[in-house]
């Protein structure tokens, strides 16, 4: 991130850190002079970097962003004994005192209040009513960024929690603070059609000076398509009934309408090397100027060094050596890795059969320990040292290209029932750079004329092609969510892992069993059988075997299933309450205006 504004970030987040618990404190920003900061861009600008400051929080970079975002079909934790906050939040039993909950309820509001002070600060300024071009269009800008974001926090609120209160003015004295819930489609309508309003007098990713670490205008129009859907997906309802408003399909065809947009106004060619996207986000790569408009991040989180988790709660882990060490909160079930196709260069990407030891050696994982293979602080170029864990500064991507084109197909889709062409062809690209190209013809020319039959059979493929080409990356939650597949992934996810471990006890499966793998001289692991039952033992002596599949089952009792499947999904209750209740301090601070009512909280 641009030097100038990680030092303004992390001024203002300090500053922004002092305000009490209670969510609508008017401090922070409303105690600057706002009408001499809205007056000048580079003032203005650096008002516009304290919003960007609540990524920095845990709220954020722990919660929101990964560890919340579990469980899933593809990215999974928990356990039945642990009263941890994360994890009551992945066994779905968080009550109003949760800890994660309670900061993610805070800071979001201290992200609105914020982005409320700079919309208001920017709208009333004289500046942004002069006749200056020039201030005026930097002043869109910034107005596009503050719209964005606070549309971002309102979208995780709502997952979250289900109807929250609606903030939309600055804190004035006077004020009434206290605000009822309001409906989720009424926020969701609101803060898209704002995006709508701004989106183009924003500026694109090559033009703004820090690139995709910058919210710029190809990640708003990816929003309001990402959050058109969610305004026109289901919902869990208080009466643990999943909904959806009747006017869906007019939101479609705003996700329909916005991708569109951006793929005629600004189409670029997905990069070939689908690893190289993730190792650029480790080795501080950020796509800016002519870079940034071929990029397939569109939008990343900028963390200063110092700050962020990414391959710390998530990625390969690393128990030491030179490199720190950092785990992985969240695990890979074996049902997704074999869901790929094997000629699928995505899989090895998304999923990792190792970790590193204490001695920096790559060693095998267990079944159940999988890690999310495209975060590693082992592809850190400079080593950050023994001791080291939290705050690796890595970027975290909100958004990819390759994610507009899926948002493109699956609309279209909706809306006419069937797939077109050019729906067919957004498909298309994504899945043709997961293959190597003497592979198309059957692997992405044959494979979308199969699931191109009907428009369940060309959705059931959208649903699948998301969950290959984003996991890892914590978006699965949402979209099963706005899917009404939830519970159905879950159950299937069950059924799946129950079906490999017997299948491997009684000897029906071609799929490994048992895993023979040996350690190099560099460190590093080779496997011999990924996908296939390896019986004999292999010529070279340096291989181990090593139990696989077979470990699904316990050992001691065949008739019984390892352990993490039954903490990880089966303790499960449906219809699956993914909804949060209201922290405490939420309840208490706004004085009897809200209370935790159905969802069978009470």
């Amino acid at each position: 991130m641009n030097n100038f504004i990680k030092k303004t970030v992390i001024v203002l987040m300090a500053f922004s850190l002092n305000s009490c618990s209670d969510f609508l404190d008017p401090t922070s920003l409303s105690t600057y002079d706002t009408n001499y900061i809205f007056s000048n861009l580079e003032d203005a600008r650096k008002a516009t970097n304290s919003i960007y400051a609540h990524f920095g929080q845990d709220a954020f970079r722990s919660r929101l962003s990964s560890n919340m975002q579990g469980n899933t079909d593809i990215e999974a934790n928990g356990a039945l004994t642990n009263t941890g906050a994360r994890y009551e939040l992945w066994g779905l039993r968080a009550g109003e005192g949760n800890a994660d909950t309670k900061v993610v309820w805070e800071v979001a509001y201290r992200a609105i209040r914020d982005c409320n002070i700079v919309i208001d600060g920017i709208r009333i300024s004289k500046g942004y009513n002069s006749a200056d071009v020039e201030l005026k269009a930097g002043l869109d800008q910034l107005l596009g960024e503050a719209y964005t974001i606070r549309a971002y926090w309102y979208s995780m609120l709502i997952f979250t929690f289900g109807d929250v209160p609606f903030m939309v003015k600055a804190p004035v004295a006077g004020d009434e603070f206290n605000l009822p819930k309001e409906d989720r489609n009424v926020v969701l309508s609101a803060v898209i059609q704002d995006m709508i309003d701004i989106e183009s007098k924003m500026q694109w990713a090559e033009s703004v000076p820090n690139g995709v670490e910058q919210v710029n205008r190809e990640f708003t129009l990816g929003m309001i398509a990402r959050l058109a859907l969610q305004r026109g997906g289901y919902s869990l309802y208080p009466d643990l009934t999943q909904k959806r408003p009747s006017d869906y399909l007019d939101y479609y065809a705003i996700a329909r309408d916005y991708s569109n947009k951006l793929m005629t106004l600004k189409d670029r060619q997905l990069p070939t090397d689908f690893a190289q996207i993730f190792r650029n986000e480790v080795e501080f790569i950020v796509p800016t100027g002519a870079a940034a408009a071929a990029s397939d991040v569109l939008f990343e989180v900028p963390f200063a060094i110092g700050e962020g988790d990414v391959a710390w709660n998530i990625g390969i882990t690393v128990q030491g050596g030179q490199y720190g060490t950092g785990s992985n909160y969240m695990n890979i079930p074996a049902t997704y890795y074999y869901s790929f196709d094997f000629k699928d260069k995505r899989r090895d990407v998304t999923c990792a059969l190792y970790y590193r030891d204490v001695n920096y050696k790559q060693q095998i994982v267990g079944v159940g320990g999988i890690s999310q293979g495209k975060w590693s602080r082992e592809w850190l170029k400079t080593p950050p040292g023994p001791g080291t864990s939290k705050g690796t500064g890595i970027n975290w991507p909100m958004m990819r290209y390759a994610d507009v084109l899926l948002m493109y197909a699956e609309s279209v889709n909706e809306i006419n029932g069937t797939p077109t062409a050019e729906a067919k062809e957004a498909l298309a690209r994504v899945r043709r750079r997961a293959f190597d190209s003497a592979l198309w013809p059957t692997k992405v020319d044959q494979y979308i004329t199969t699931v191109s039959e009907t428009k369940t059979t060309f959705f059931e493929a959208i649903v699948n092609e998301r969950a290959w080409e984003f996991g890892g990356e914590l978006t699965r939650k949402s979209e099963l969510i706005r899917w009404n597949l939830y519970e159905k992934k879950i159950k299937e996810t069950v059924d799946g892992l129950h079906k490999l471990a017997d299948d491997a006890f009684y000897g029906l499966s071609d799929l490994p069993d048992y895993i023979w793998a040996k350690n190099n001289a560099d460190g590093t692991l080779t496997i011999l059988n990924r996908d296939y039952k390896q019986v004999a033992a292999p010529a070279d002596p340096g291989y181990s075997r090593y139990s696989w599949l077979l470990n699904l089952k316990k050992t001691s009792d065949p008739t019984t299933y390892n352990p993490f499947i039954e903490q990880y999904f089966s303790p499960y209750k449906f219809p699956v309450k993914y909804v949060s209740p209201i922290p405490a301090v939420g309840i208490t601070n706004s004085l009897g205006v809200l209370k935790n009512d159905g969802y069978g909280f009470n």
